[in-house]
Formats: C-alpha cells, sequence, structure tokens
C-alpha cells in the first residue's frame, strides 16, 4: 500500500506573474482553490495520506493554507530549502522527514500539475514489478493545429492540437526507498538519479487522463476550465 507522497511545490512561476507576484506557483487559484490543493485532492482521493511539501519561494503562504493537513484529513510535513537544492536534491531531503518513515514506495509530484489520471493503476502495476522508479507518461499534444494535404498539396482539412504519437514525462513519479540513496544532494534526478536506474527496474505507466502542468496563463484558463466544466477547452 503507498500512502506517501512528496511534493515539489518551491517553484516562483514567473510564467505566470501577476498571479505569482505575492504567493508560490503552486498556490495559484483555479475554479476557487489553489493548484496545490487540487493536487492533493487527487491524491488523497488514490488513498496518500501523508505529504511532505518542498517549499522555498514564499513558502509561508503554503504553511498558512495547508497548516499540518489535519482540516484537509491529511498530514502534512514540510522541508523548507534555504538555498536551491534542485529537484533531485529537494527529494532527498524530503526523504529524511519523520512522515517519511516507514514509507518503501513514494509517490513523488511537481506540484504545478492538474491530473485525473489513474494514480490507483500506476502503484499496482509498480508494486507488481517489483520496479525501482515508475514514471507517469501522458500523450504529446501539439501545440498548433495540423493541415492536412493530398498529394497534389490540396488542402483537406485541420486538426486542432492533435495527439502525437509520442509520450511525455507527466511529472508523477513512484519511487522506491531503494531510490534515496542515488539522489543528488544538489541537482535534477532526472539527469543524475535515473541513468543508474537497471532497465529492467524502471517503468513508464501510460495514461490518456486529463492532465496539464501549469506553466503559463493558457495552461491556467484551460486547466481552470476542465475543473469547473469537466470538459477539455477547445482553442
Amino acid at each position: 500500500m503507498v500512502n506517501c507522497a512528496i511534493i515539489l511545490a518551491g517553484g516562483k512561476g514567473e510564467r505566470l506573474r501577476p498571479y505569482t507576484n505575492d504567493r508560490p506557483k503552486v498556490m495559484v487559484e483555479l475554479a476557487g482553490k489553489p493548484i496545490l490543493a487540487w493536487q492533493i485532492e487527487w491524491l488523497k482521493s488514490h488513498g496518500i495520506k501523508k505529504f511532505v511539501l518542498t517549499v522555498s519561494y514564499k513558502h509561508e503562504v503554503v504553511e498558512e493554507y495547508f497548516g499540518d493537513g489535519s482540516k484537509f484529513g491529511i498530514e502534512v510535513d514540510y522541508s523548507i530549502e534555504e538555498e536551491p537544492l534542485g529537484r533531485g536534491g529537494a527529494i532527498k531531503k524530503a526523504f529524511k522527514s519523520k512522515l517519511m518513515e516507514g514509507c518503501e514506495n513514494v509517490v513523488v509530484t511537481n506540484g504545478d500539475i492538474i491530473s485525473k489520471a489513474d494514480l490507483s493503476k500506476m502503484i499496482e502495476e509498480h508494486e507488481e514489478n517489483r520496479a525501482l522508479m515508475t514514471l507517469m507518461l501522458v500523450p504529446y499534444l501539439s501545440r498548433w493545429g495540423l493541415v492536412d494535404l493530398d498529394d497534389n498539396n490540396h488542402i483537406l482539412g485541420f486538426r486542432e492540437k492533435p495527439k502525437l504519437p509520442y509520450w511525455i514525462n507527466g511529472g508523477v513519479y513512484i519511487f522506491s526507498r531503494e531510490v534515496e540513496p542515488l539522489l543528488p544532494d544538489k541537482g535534477d534526478h532526472e539527469y543524475e538519479t535515473f541513468p543508474k536506474i537497471p532497465k529492467d527496474k524502471f517503468f513508464g505507466f501510460k495514461d490518456e487522463g486529463f492532465w496539464r502542468a501549469v506553466d503559463v496563463v493558457k495552461d491556467k484558463s484551460e486547466a481552470e476550465h476542465f475543473l469547473d466544466t469537466g470538459e477539455v477547452k477547445a482553442s
């Protein structure tokens, strides 16, 4: 059973200004709640009850909102970065939290993601595979519409933001506790840790459910529309 999570929640979100002038990126509101609140709600719905939030920029905003987590029916601890550690360093530091004691497998997420992916299925596959690491993969959507042509360059039609035949990193991982020593004190786990994981212990989990990384204002609008309506916004 997996009931522990580390959420990377220290980003400034400079591309989301002015929404991040007085708060970290994860606390930008979508449909009346911060991004991080939506993500925690999603994780909780899949059995996650213990959360370590890695925070830095304006971390007091996060702490004031979530406190110890009791009002949300969860447990929350904070791993505060006094200096930039990189994502890998932040995860390693968060593993030292008392809340992570006894957690053999831990969900790790980027805190700016809105997702309806089937995390329970991902956890199940991770455990069945006895994996050291499982990475959520989501479809790669074209940022632009595509034009279909015939052999004579006649326009046949248009496709708005189609799914391309590729998969991208969804920013949601399941770490076995055995990965902890492979994490850097400073640096990024994708560059410094992933190459050290044996291929037969490193799995991908494909999911086509709704997913957005809220990086720019357009992402915010699309995620908010989905949370309000349950429908993907047409561009």
